[in-house]
């Protein structure tokens, strides 16, 4: 074989080493295919580090959502407790929902630039300690309700910072694991809050609420050491948040440096070609660099480009934001807490006297907190869709779940008020005694089921809706033809999304709370006046 520019030492030992050949014509497809195999083996190599820091992710974004919102159950839990008995207990509530929905519809319009994740962990973290401690250690209404406030403060940031932080994931995947592993941890922190505060509310509101306090230095504790660098979630990061990180791509003849051609017998120039070797190495220099310039190099490496988004940038964000999502997931919360607050507590019945209910339900009062486990329970198990790899429900069906939770709100009113699944014999002011005495209310296994429905409803709206907020203005096909600014830019609108949708849940709490106080006055007044007394003397 005669001499060629594109002769160089054969790479194969079973090959003819005979002096008058000692190199080997190597085409571009054999060129790419040896980069290819290459890339494979290094691919496996690092399968497993990939897989375990998605655990570490998973794991990290649990406990987020669990800190993040097991202090305001239980403050509510503790609401008995905080104020006196002439004080109206929805106080409470009403400070405790307020500041969060304050910072979640302000934050993010007033709000700008490239956000610093890492000190927003620790302002939450401050804030959220400080609430707790002065409800702790104060005696008197107005510090406590100042540090319920602070607390309330602290949820709704950390809400809008780790909804926001799902959106700068490297990839789909990944985005989806954290979203499903926050909602998971906000669904587990209402069965967990409450029964927090059922053992320690033994040691008083001091020693109670301040062993409570040590929770929010978790945030820190988990940011800095169990999240994983967003580089070691995908096999190979793109230093420039590329959604298709750690594809082969084939080397044009124009990217292959001219050592290739003409290389001593001695060197082998294959690994010097690796672009997952060089992405690494600019992905560590650009982090050096945003290490020296004081930047958050959890997220992945980026340059600041100083983009911001302008007022009327963020009002466009916003107004096919309001129809889409916000008023479904504002009215299911509006729904579900009216019925949590201003109807479940007077779903009291004549206590049964055989079977598992007669186990549950020894007094009266033991009926609220049964139903209030119930829809906590069954929010958690619906907030757990997306972890449990549960499709989650099509754009075009998301208001469903606020349809169906008012025809839940509707029977539990209609029951209240005109016992409308209530038999005839339990029916007021019939009152079963001796041979009448059937033993249970039918309408308890109703109840029980309507609010399962209520806390289902609950769940799927709020991690379905959130699910599909940070897929919107997504587009077909790969990112890697934008340049880094755009992608910067559409990073900020995805942050900004995200965060403006978070304000929809806490107005429909809002809302339900100033509808139910009146509400349940309301109900027990008619159960009282058709001859049972159940709810006033509770």
């Amino acid at each position: 074989m005669g001499s060629d520019i594109h002769e160089r030492r054969p790479l194969r030992e079973d090959q003819d080493q005979d002096d008058d050949e000692d190199s080997i014509s190597v085409d571009h497809d054999e060129l790419d295919e040896i980069i290819a195999d290459n890339e494979t083996v290094a691919s496996k190599a690092s399968g497993s580090t990939s897989k375990h820091a998605r655990k570490r992710l998973f794991a990290a974004f649990m406990i987020f959502g669990l800190l993040n919102n097991v202090l305001y159950v239980i403050i509510l839990s503790a609401a008995l407790d905080l104020v006196s008995s002439s004080t109206p207990k929805g106080v409470v509530a009403l400070f405790n929902i307020f500041p969060a929905l304050l910072t979640k519809v302000v934050w993010p319009l007033v709000s700008n630039g490239k956000i610093r994740y890492a000190r927003r962990v620790g302002l939450c973290t401050c804030i959220s300690w400080l609430g707790i401690m002065t409800i702790a250690f104060s005696n008197s209404l107005a510090p406590r309700l100042l540090g319920i406030s602070l607390a309330s403060l602290s949820s709704g940031l950390g809400e809008l910072t780790f909804l926001q932080l799902t959106t700068t994931l490297p990839t789909t995947s990944t985005s989806k694991t954290a979203l499903g592993a926050w909602s998971s941890g906000t669904g587990f922190a209402g069965i967990a809050g409450a029964g927090i505060w059922w053992l320690l509310r033994g040691l008083g509101v001091k020693g109670g609420l301040g062993l409570s306090s040590v929770l929010p230095l978790f945030f820190p504790i988990t940011y800095k050491f169990l999240l994983p660098h967003f580089s070691e979630l995908d096999s190979h990061s793109d230093p420039l948040g590329s959604s298709n990180l750690g594809q082969y791509q084939p080397i044009s003849s124009n990217d292959i440096p001219p050592s290739i051609y003409i290389t001593p017998p001695s060197q082998d120039p294959i690994p010097q070609l690796n672009s997952n070797s060089l992405r690494a190495q600019a992905q560590v220099q650009l982090q050096e660099e945003e290490e020296e310039e004081g930047q958050d190099t959890k997220l992945p490496g980026m340059r600041n480009y100083n983009l911001r988004l302008s007022s009327k940038e963020k009002l466009d964000l916003l107004k096919p934001l309001l129809l889409r999502y916000m008023v479904p997931l504002c009215a299911v919360y509006v729904e579900e807490y009216v019925i949590n607050s201003g109807i479940a507590p007077t779903l009291v019945f004549p206590l049964p006297t055989y079977g598992i209910w007669s186990k549950l339900f020894k007094s009266p009062r033991d009926y609220y907190p049964f139903w209030s486990l119930t829809y906590q329970t069954f929010v958690f198990i619906s907030r757990s869709t997306l972890s449990l790899s549960i499709p989650p429900i099509p754009l075009t069906f998301l208001p469903l779940p606020s349809i169906i939770q008012f025809i839940v709100l509707s029977l539990l009113y209609l029951q209240s008020k005109y016992f409308l699944f209530t038999s005839s014999s339990y029916t007021p002011p019939n009152t079963p005694t001796g041979d009448q005495d059937h033993g249970i209310d039918q309408t308890i296994p109703i109840a029980f089921m309507l609010i399962c429905v209520e806390g289902l409803c609950g769940g799927l709206a709020y991690v379905n809706t959130f699910y599909h907020v940070a897929r919107e203005g997504d587009i077909d096909g790969s990112e890697e033809n934008l340049n880094a600014e755009v992608n910067v830019k559409r990073g900020l609108q995805r942050e900004f999304r995200i965060g403006a949708v978070g304000a929809a849940d806490s107005t429909g709490i809002l809302f339900a709370s100033l509808i139910s106080m009146p509400l349940e006055i309301s109900l027990c007044n008619s159960q009282i006046e058709q001859g049972r007394t159940t709810c006033r003397d509770l």
